[in-house]
């Protein structure tokens, strides 16, 4: 006969599963987390692009022709650009030929998933002086 003996030795089936129940748990929450931070991520560099691209279209249409402009392209990434000008009406009195000051728009515009964004910039620019 065996001495009894009251202490227990390592962990019951019951306490195991438990325990591998809440490992799974931790686990879907941490990889739930992580592909959230890595779509923002995305989104967020997508954006930077888009505002960039539309900072350098204003730049390099910083002189239009006075009678305005239109004009639109698509990079390699897929985002959409367009640039639009037209003359700015001038104020009461003032001594500025007609199209020497433009309003000018661009908008860069792309899909990021299922979701369509854009951004928009708005600018005065000069009119080009043709002699």
């Amino acid at each position: 006969m065996r001495p009894a003996n009251n202490k227990q030795r390592g962990f019951s089936l019951l306490e195991m599963l438990v325990a591998m129940a809440i490992l799974g748990l931790a686990l879907g929450v941490l990889y739930q987390a992580v592909s959230g931070a890595t779509r923002n991520v995305r989104t967020d560099e997508r954006y930077a692009y888009g505002v960039e691209l539309a900072r350098s279209l204003l730049a390099q249409y910083a002189v239009v022709p006075r009678s305005g402009l239109v004009r639109s392209g698509e990079t390699e990434g897929g985002f959409l650009w367009r640039v639009e000008s037209r003359p700015r009406a001038a104020a009461r009195g003032a001594q500025i030929p007609p199209g020497a000051l433009q309003d000018i728009a661009v908008e860069v515009s792309w899909t990021d998933g299922s979701r369509s964004r854009r951004v928009r910039l708005d600018s005065v620019v000069e009119g080009e002086v043709r002699d």
